[in-house]
């Protein structure tokens, strides 16, 4: 079942976060970051959330509407799926739920950025997604 995440779903969502960062990416999340993250990105004027619940939460997708002077996209910021559901078709359903739902609240299309590994580069191929062309992520990393 699906419906759209708040606030309040943050400490539900926590150890999905928290799991999967840390297990396979690598991450030291720890439930004061990963609650400041998600609570961030949905208090944000524009943030929306979608919950995949079977009880308990499966996966989660959370992101924003940004506006651009001809269009409205949606920033996709984070999708997660509980690890022991992984490559069992919830990410892709929930990704094509998000964009069925995002479409129809104004967005023209869903950007993002992704991990630059071939997990990741198949998955959102399979949805439809390609690499920008006139957009470069810059980053500058304080020390």
């Amino acid at each position: 079942m699906y419906r759209e995440m708040t606030v309040a779903d943050t400490d539900k969502v926590l150890p999905l976060y928290i799991d999967y960062y840390n297990t396979c990416e690598g991450g030291c999340w720890t439930a004061e970051t990963a609650g400041k993250r998600i609570r961030q990105v949905l208090s944000m004027n524009g943030g929306w959330g979608l919950l995949l619940e079977e009880d308990v939460p499966v996966g989660f997708a959370m992101g924003y509407f940004k506006q651009y002077d001809d269009l409205c996209a949606f920033t996709l910021e984070e999708i997660v799926i509980e690890r022991g559901r992984q490559g069992k078709g919830f990410g892709s359903a929930l990704l094509s739920e998000v964009e069925n739902r995002v479409r129809s609240l104004g967005a023209a299309g869903v950007e993002l950025s992704a991990v630059n590994d071939e997990a990741h580069h198949r998955f959102y191929a399979r949805a439809g997604y390609g690499d920008a062309k006139n957009f470069v992520l810059k980053v500058k990393w304080f020390q």
